[in-house]
């Protein structure tokens, strides 16, 4: 009995060393190779896809990833232009939008990549003792002279992160109140949507620098 004992706490600290071991493993490096080949200079950034109930989802998502990727060192087409440019054609969805042929796009646009993003999550959510806004999508870049993958990855962003933390009950349910009024009264998913396109950009594995950034890509 003793024996079996000592043979299941081994097996438990085992158990345990891996799950910390797991936890503490860093993400895996991205692949960035057909990224630095395609060398891309210009983007094109199409309607996103809208996976949530927020109507506001897909413009206030749009409207944010510009700076970022401009600040990053690419040419962005005017998002507005791009927009009027579609549905002027036709084309009046996002869904619409993202099934455009690469070579198409490069045809109308002359774009050298295109960013296709989902949104996953966007506005606020109120629980029993918390309120927060948050905004997630999912993107990829797409060599438009090529049709090639060049780069995929995801962000996440939420109003909690930069919430203190409350102890008492009544304290934490007011406060649930409050931020759900104030999200509704500013629109915090636009803010939080900012958050979020400038960690799909610069976040580990996200893009890689452009041409016009200060430091751009080495060969």
């Amino acid at each position: 009995m003793t024996n079996l004992m000592s043979l299941i706490r081994r097996l438990g600290a085992v158990a345990v060393l891996a799950a910390l071991t797991a936890c503490a493993s860093p993400s895996k490096p991205y692949d960035y190779t057909a990224f630095k080949e395609a060398k891309p200079a210009s983007l094109l950034v199409l309607p996103p896809v809208n996976d949530t109930p927020d109507v506001n989802a897909t413009y206030g998502v749009l409207s944010n990833l510009s700076m970022p990727l401009g600040e990053a060192g690419y040419y962005v087409l005017p998002v507005s232009l791009v927009d009027e440019t579609l549905r002027t054609n036709g084309i009046t969805t996002p869904a619409d939008a993202h099934q455009i042929d690469a070579a198409k796009l490069r045809q109308i646009f002359g774009a050298d990549a295109a960013l296709y993003v989902d949104v996953k999550q966007y506005g606020s959510v109120y629980k029993v003792l918390s309120s927060e806004t948050i905004v997630e999508m999912h993107a990829k870049l797409v060599d438009l002279r090529t049709g090639a993958l060049l780069w995929d990855g995801k962000a996440t962003a939420s109003s909690a992160e930069q919430s203190s933390t409350q102890s008492n009950p009544i304290a934490m349910l007011v406060q649930a109140v409050v931020d759900q009024i104030a999200a509704n009264l500013t629109d915090r998913s636009y803010q939080i949507a900012g958050m979020t396109s400038n960690r799909l950009v610069y976040a580990p594995n996200g893009l890689l620098p452009g041409p016009r950034a200060r430091q751009p890509v080495k060969n």
